[in-house]
């Protein structure tokens, strides 16, 4: 088997890969990599405690490495910091890198072009299959997840801090995509078939969050930057 590692973000789409990668028995994922907000001690993005992160590591039993990243970091930063990061995991001999996007072309492309540079190759398990088909698996396979974040430009405070189900499936508006895949939501894994135990929590607070974006001399950045999403619906996981 491939010694590899996935991309994790404590969420659906990474947990559901991963079961994919361990059933299909062609690569060896020996690490769980996230990036963290240092700021806040929290997953970025998705705004989960870092400590309800090692929980799932813990329960999935696969060692997890945080990267660290400042909360305001810049493009350029970012691409220096998961360089460095990515160059350590390919002198451990990890050959390949295990993604959970589904078909966000220009993600992927930017992907593989990074990691080619250092003889990395990207693995897509979800790669163009149906996200209604792929929820509801997921559902019926027994993962257990909540919503984390939600983009309050497509989605209402009600949907945050709620059961991945069919129910909420079924509730979402016809443009929101039902795996989430265009940003609209975000979600926690907390049990699964690839779980020991649960990850044990409470629902804290939700809060609203609203950003700008940064300010350049660029007019055409500026333009595409306006476009952005920029408030954003939180729910508090609190560890118990």
């Amino acid at each position: 088997m491939y010694k590899s590692y996935l991309n994790w973000s404590s969420g659906k789409d990474a947990a559901f890969s991963l079961y994919k990668i361990q059933k299909a028995g062609e690569y060896k994922v020996e690490k769980l990599i996230t990036t963290i907000n240092s700021e806040v001690d929290r997953v970025s993005m998705h705004g989960v405690r870092k400590d309800l992160l090692q929980r799932q590591a813990e329960s999935i039993g696969i060692p997890l490495e945080l990267i660290a990243l400042d909360g305001t970091v810049s493009m350029e930063e970012y691409n220096s910091i998961m360089a460095e990061a990515v160059n350590k995991l390919r002198s451990e001999d990890h050959s390949h890198a295990i993604f959970g996007d589904i078909f966000l072309e220009d993600l992927r492309t930017y992907r593989e072009e990074q990691l080619k540079k250092i003889d990395i190759t990207a693995v897509f398990p979800l790669w163009k299959k149906n996200t209604k088909h792929l929820i509801t698996e997921f559902i019926e396979l027994g993962f257990k997840a909540i919503t984390v974040c939600v983009n309050a430009k497509v989605l209402d405070k009600s949907f945050c801090g709620r059961e991945i189900d069919l129910d909420f499936i079924n509730s979402l508006p016809a443009n929101v995509d039902p795996c989430g895949e265009h940003g609209e939501f975000h979600t926690f894994v907390y049990d699964g078939p690839n779980f020991k135990e649960p990850v044990r929590f409470e629902i804290g607070e939700i809060i609203e969050k609203k950003y700008s974006p940064s300010k350049t001399e660029d007019d055409c950045f500026k333009e595409k930057t306006e476009s952005w999403d920029t408030a954003f619906w939180y729910c508090d996981l609190l560890p118990i």
